[in-house]
């Protein structure tokens, strides 16, 4: 039988192969792990062109129709998730490429929404470095979330998830999200509000939508400019889904009190990017799935999907 090749894609924390169990396929597949982002288009398209199987991390590598079609070994194209914006379905589809993805059994992107919120309104992080460094102990007053008022824009599994955790320390719920209605609120047991009165009147905004057309650019300077001045936004879904130039012109000008930000339009973000320059900025570098536990369920599933695979079976969660 001819081995085939596989690439795992962006293995940035390098657990790939510690995580889930690869010698189930080791007897039928050469495994090349590639831990650094590719520079281009090009770069990747040299790297991978003799590979059959690539297993990719949802929207890092993108493959567009030019990449897929600068792959012609390529037979199976997994992906982490469900959906992912970065391949083109059709293409894949054109190619008779078999296309998977892998499910998420929980996602941890909540709890570290609300680490965001902690670190932004009681500076956790800021006073451990403090302390560490030797600076003078207690400068900076927090700010209590108790009775504040989270907004939610984008009411689904996550932003459902969120809701529940935010009603846990004490906060008024409201939503919005193009879609959403009243009934489905009263169902989350949250208040429904218009994108005007969510951006106008929260405290703390979160964003929990899924990054599409529709979506891009759905955070503009409109909304940020309603915000009060001492009001936080905070973004782990995806960063083309705000609007990054007003939202650094506003951070600037300290027309809100601050953001904590996981995701970026430019990944992994540049190091001379304006956002690092910023004091009232909290930077995660796009965390919010990043668990052993959850890179080993995705990791375990693409395992799964190539054993079917190469062995002659449907893969199971397939997408194309």
């Amino acid at each position: 039988m001819t081995r085939l090749r596989c690439a795992i894609l962006d293995d940035y924390f390098d657990l790939a192969l510690s995580v889930a169990d690869w010698s189930r396929i080791r007897d039928r597949v050469d495994i090349t792990v590639f831990k650094e982002p590719f520079a281009t288009e090009t770069d990747a398209a040299n790297a991978l062109k003799d590979f059959e199987i690539i297993c990719a991390m949802r929207e890092r590598t993108a493959f567009p129709r030019l990449m897929i079609d600068a792959l012609p070994k390529l037979k199976l194209l997994i992906t982490s998730g469900m959906r992912n914006a970065a391949i083109d379905m059709e293409a894949a589809k054109e190619r008779d490429i078999v296309y998977c993805g892998t499910q998420y059994s929980r996602d941890p992107t909540a709890p570290l929404t609300m680490g965001l919120i902690l670190e932004l309104t009681r500076g956790i992080g800021r006073e451990n470095a403090r302390m560490h460094a030797g600076e003078p102990w207690q400068v900076f007053a927090g700010t209590e979330i108790e009775g504040k008022t989270l907004g939610i824009v984008g009411l689904g599994k996550l932003g459902s998830k969120m809701a529940g955790i935010a009603k846990a320390f004490g906060m008024n719920v409201i939503a919005w999200s193009p879609n959403l209605t009243a009934e489905k609120c009263r169902e989350a047991g949250v208040g429904y509000a218009s994108k005007e009165e969510l951006f106008a009147t929260a405290d703390i905004v979160t964003i929990h939508v899924v990054l599409s057309q529709r979506s891009r650019g759905l955070v503009g300077a409109a909304d940020l400019a309603r915000m009060k001045p001492t009001a936080y936004l905070v973004n782990t879904a995806r960063g083309p889904i705000v609007d990054e130039n007003a939202l650094l012109e506003a951070l600037r000008q300290k027309k809100i009190a601050g953001a904590g930000i996981d995701v970026f339009a430019v990944e992994p973000l540049p190091v001379d990017h304006p956002f690092r320059k910023l004091d009232n900025l909290v930077l995660t570098p796009h965390l919010g799935y990043a668990t052993r536990e959850s890179l080993g369920i995705h990791y375990g599933q693409m395992v799964e999907c190539i054993d079917a695979f190469t062995g002659g079976a449907e893969p199971p969660r397939r997408l194309a």
